[in-house]
């Protein structure tokens, strides 16, 4: 497995709160344990392959595996950039795009703790510059950051994430819009069962009260997919590129684009 050669571009990493080359010791807008957590929405049902029986076979198939949490802010913008990205190329290539859990604090209480208190407690004063440069990122995908409401335990939203990919890959890639839509622009607790079943009522995802209603549902599937996904990084979003084209970091569009055109030979 390769990783990427892109041509280095100045970005911010949260790591260190200053300016790094993206060729430096850490990933480009990278989130990882030890960090603080576009316009017009793109359902991506019309465009997204299900099956190899429907594609059409004068396109490349590009074949994405993404690795992220349901907390983590770089994800949804790196989500954002590869939708733009997608939506730029669709002529080109059909995509398979499959999500896979990362949990940045495991051991998150499941009945969550307040947002703000929690960065606070964590990361100090670096967390008001933290939240400053989060905002100013989301504007600049026509979004309002919204740093109120609780933050805890994922667990519950990945395992309805892996539901969602058993009904279709479209269902699931709307399903984390959805998730990540509510906690990070409308203060939605990530663990609260009535917003994980909007959402999911949203993506057209079926069942999802029956799912989550028994607590081990999913448990399972999530535990081996963290393993097989998930268990060689310490950052997200990650993304695997056909198998084999390693990608880590909320990419801008440009950079997802080269990475098609080199998966794509």
């Amino acid at each position: 497995m390769e990783t990427l050669k892109i041509s280095p571009f100045t970005v911010f990493n949260c790591h260190c709160g200053s300016f790094l080359p993206a060729d430096s010791q850490f990933h480009p807008l990278n989130y990882s344990r030890e960090t603080l957590e576009s316009p017009g929405e793109y359902k991506f049902n019309r465009i997204m392959t299900e099956s190899v029986g429907s594609r059409n076979m004068d396109k490349k198939l590009i074949q994405i595996d993404i690795s992220s949490d349901t907390v983590c802010p770089w994800c949804f913008v790196g989500k954002k950039n590869l939708d733009k990205a997608i939506s730029a190329s669709q002529d080109q290539y059909d995509f398979e795009l499959n999500w896979h859990p990362f949990q940045l604090n495991p051991s998150a209480p499941k009945e969550g703790v307040v947002k703000t208190e929690y960065y606070r407690s964590k990361f100090g004063i670096q967390s008001e510059q933290m939240e400053a440069r989060m905002a100013e990122v989301f504007r600049g995908l026509g979004l309002d950051y919204d740093t109120s409401g609780l933050t805890g335990n994922t667990l519950d939203s990945h395992k309805l994430i892996y539901l969602a990919g058993q009904q279709g890959l479209g269902k699931q890639h709307d399903l984390v819009e959805e998730l990540c839509l509510g906690y990070f622009t409308q203060g939605k607790y990530i663990g609260d069962r009535d917003f994980l079943l909007e959402c999911a009522r949203k993506a057209g995802v079926e069942g999802a009260a029956e799912f989550l209603e028994t607590a081990d549902n999913g448990v399972k599937e999530v535990k081996e997919e963290l393993e097989k996904y998930s268990g060689k990084i310490s950052g997200v979003p990650f993304y695997v590129i056909n198998g084999k084209h390693k990608l880590s970091g909320a990419q801008p569009p440009e950079v997802f684009l080269r990475a098609f055109q080199v998966a794509g030979k």
